[in-house]
């Protein structure tokens, strides 16, 4: 699964998703499906997820003249993430439990930051390559929604929603 950062959010870097898949698949990448207009792209392509990653950049760049940041996950990735779910229950509306998929864990520096962003409701667990958050009162006036989905982590990160997430998982499965 492809997972483009900050794609057709607020009218800034505008992808079709049509075109993508067009894209995609003139390329060679085989099974390409598209999820939401936010950049979910299930594929089958050959190569270490980090190399597929960079590819779709470069066609993306060369097609869209956009510089979009990928991370691809793997079914087994996406699966363990589901798995390893640190706030089981947490989360009684999965459209305010979100996951942050990131290119490597964060510095441990970033937690107190996070911690100190959150509001008394929130709750967040960094597990690896994720980290999970619950925004009880939505994710419009959260401060660490927004550090999440900004630069802060100091690395290339991307948000989704749980409904997302396990829909993301079912499209890989196949």
């Amino acid at each position: 699964m492809i997972l483009l950062r900050g794609v057709n959010v607020g009218g800034n870097n505008v992808i079709p998703m049509g075109e993508l898949r067009a894209l995609l698949t003139g390329a060679g990448f085989g099974g390409v499906e598209t999820y939401l207009q936010s950049g979910n792209v299930a594929v089958s392509a050959p190569g270490a997820p980090e190399a597929v990653a960079r590819r779709c950049e470069a066609l993306i760049a060369a097609h869209f003249g956009l510089d979009i940041r990928s991370l691809v996950r793997t079914h087994a990735e996406l699966e363990a993430a589901v798995r390893a779910d640190p706030l089981p229950g947490a989360a009684d509306d999965p459209r305010r439990y979100q996951v942050t998929f990131m290119e490597s864990p964060p510095d441990s520096e970033i937690i107190p930051v996070l911690s100190t962003a959150a509001t008394a409701g929130e709750r967040f667990a960094v597990v690896g390559r994720e980290i999970y958050a619950w925004h009880p009162e939505g994710i419009a006036g959260s401060r660490l929604a927004t550090l999440l989905a900004g630069r802060t982590l100091k690395l290339t990160a991307t948000t989704r929603n749980w409904t997302t997430v396990t829909t993301l998982l079912s499209m890989t499965a196949g």
